[in-house]
């Protein structure tokens, strides 16, 4: 129901009703003219011709015998459906194109009567003729009559019968009726096909407003070489599309732009607050040494000079512990909210790994610990040689200092294990010595966190170093982790492998 109301009020059925009302009052229109006016025009136009035909006969019997005459007349009554009596002045018939035109002696003087009566409805009337509208009481048919006397003194009658025009006019009607039905039929096709030619385009433009007022500016008017309101009309929706499209998209841009210069700088003010809250915690310690062994030797505390050597240099070395601390926390900032990009390029892993373990030697050889390279191949991978670094130097350092005894002896194994079909190389490094209980393998990538909280402050490190490995390798979407192994611990990342 709401489609067929839908139906009606659209503006293709609009034009198509308006436009078939139109050609039913004008047929309407041409019904009434031929009933009302037709038989008012066909009564003038035969009156004009017997006015015609009454000046030709009567010219005709100034200079004509009555021989020649009849020819003539003979074709004027039948080319205009006229019937004529002509009489002479002795009131005899001289000539008749119609026998039953006044045939009796008794019709002659009825209607002879009714003219002198003045019976009868008088359409024209001067000192030559009378022309008049009767009608014949015995037949019951109406006719125009025209009574004239001729210059010779003859009278003339002609007659025509106006059952033929009401007949045209029935005719006429009925006609009309049966053209209106087939053009109504035919203007219902081609108003149907007109109304859509201007429809179809209109419809296609609301659909493109529609579309446009989802911000879908995909749909465009398909302009047509012809130059008329409603191509025009597409052309300025076409455009008022594609500045629209370009406006909106000007201003997602700027919308993404601020909302990124946003997120930027409410990372930047947790980067500040957790760097702050951080700094604040670690290094309330090496602070409160510093101060306490400051006082010290203010103070006087120890005359010894070796013990003042003493108090210097842990005042050195914290300080050192402060800066290393600092320096770390603040790479790690860098790198967990994105502040880092790395200088990627090709290099050999195994030439790094060795380069690590050389400059942690001393401290190999000072807790007697062998390592153990499970290949020396050249496998080259694509990264930042800085990172990478930090990374194996962080598990072969946290190695150092976990690793124990097994079956007699103390080692790390650096491993290097390449997957062709994944395109990357897997590094391990492995310490004898205990496992990681289970519920902290998740814990120890989490900054200052550390397993054993009683170590000294001499063998503890800053607790960044896994979260340092673990920023750098989240960065490269990269595999990472730590596995308890039967006699130690394997600490691993993943790197891709330069083609």
């Amino acid at each position: 129901m709401q489609n067929i109301k839908n139906t009606f009020k659209s503006v293709r059925m609009k034009l198509f009703l308006t436009l078939s009302l139109v050609i039913l009052i004008i047929i309407v229109f041409l019904i009434l003219v031929n009933n009302f006016v037709f038989g008012q025009f066909y009564i003038y136009s035969k009156t004009k011709a017997l006015k015609s035909v009454y000046e030709t006969i009567n010219e005709y019997y100034s200079y004509s015998s009555q021989e020649e005459i009849e020819i003539d007349l003979e074709k004027m009554a039948i080319q205009n459906n006229f019937d004529i009596l002509i009489k002479n002045d002795q009131n005899v018939n001289i000539y008749t194109s119609n026998k039953n035109f006044f045939s009796t002696l008794g019709q002659m003087n009825e209607m002879t009567s009714r003219f002198n009566n003045n019976i009868g409805e008088i359409v024209e009337k001067n000192s030559s003729f009378t022309i008049k509208k009767l009608k014949d009481n015995k037949n019951g048919i109406s006719y125009i009559l025209l009574s004239s006397t001729l210059d010779n003194g003859y009278l003339l009658y002609i007659r025509i019968p106006l059952n033929s025009i009401q007949e045209s006019v029935k005719i006429s009607n009925n006609f009309l009726y049966l053209m209106a039905g087939f053009t109504i039929l035919i203007a219902a096709i081609i108003v149907s096909y007109v109304t859509r030619k201007f429809t179809d385009p209109i419809l296609e433009l609301n659909d493109i407003a529609k579309k446009m007022s989802k911000l879908d500016f995909s749909h465009k008017y398909k302009v047509t070489k012809v130059e008329d309101e409603i191509n025009n009309l597409g052309k300025s929706i076409n455009v008022m599309s594609e500045k629209l499209e370009k406006t909106i998209k000007q201003l997602r841009s700027t919308n993404t732009e601020l909302e990124k210069d946003i997120e930027e700088k409410s990372k930047l003010d947790e980067m500040r607050k957790s760097f702050i809250s951080d700094v604040s915690h670690e290094l309330k310690t090496p602070i409160a040494l510093i101060q306490g062994y400051s006082e010290g030797l203010l103070e006087n505390v120890n005359n010894n000079e070796e013990s003042r050597k003493f108090y210097a240099e842990v005042i050195l070395d914290e300080t050192n512990k402060m800066d290393k601390l600092v320096k770390q926390l603040l790479e790690l900032m860098k790198l967990e909210y994105g502040k880092r990009e790395f200088n990627d390029k090709q290099f050999n892993i195994v030439d790094l790994e060795k380069e690590v373990v050389r400059k942690s030697k001393v401290m190999l050889e000072e807790k007697k610990i062998e390592v153990i390279f499970n290949t020396l191949d050249e496998i080259n991978i694509i990264a930042d040689d800085f990172y990478i670094e930090q990374v194996i130097s962080n598990y072969i350092t946290n190695a150092i200092k976990h690793v124990k005894e097994v079956e007699g002896k103390k080692f790390i194994e650096i491993k290097n294990e390449v997957n062709i079909e994944k395109n990357t190389v897997r590094i391990g490094v492995f310490n004898s010595g205990d496992n990681i209980p289970e519920e902290n393998l998740d814990r120890i990538w989490k900054r200052f966190y550390k397993i054993d909280e009683s170590r000294n402050r001499q063998d503890g490190g800053t607790g960044i170093g896994l979260s340092l490995v673990k920023a750098i390798m989240e960065n490269y979407k990269k595999e990472y982790g730590v596995i308890n192994k039967e006699n130690g611990v394997e600490f691993y990342f993943e790197l891709e492998l330069s083609v």
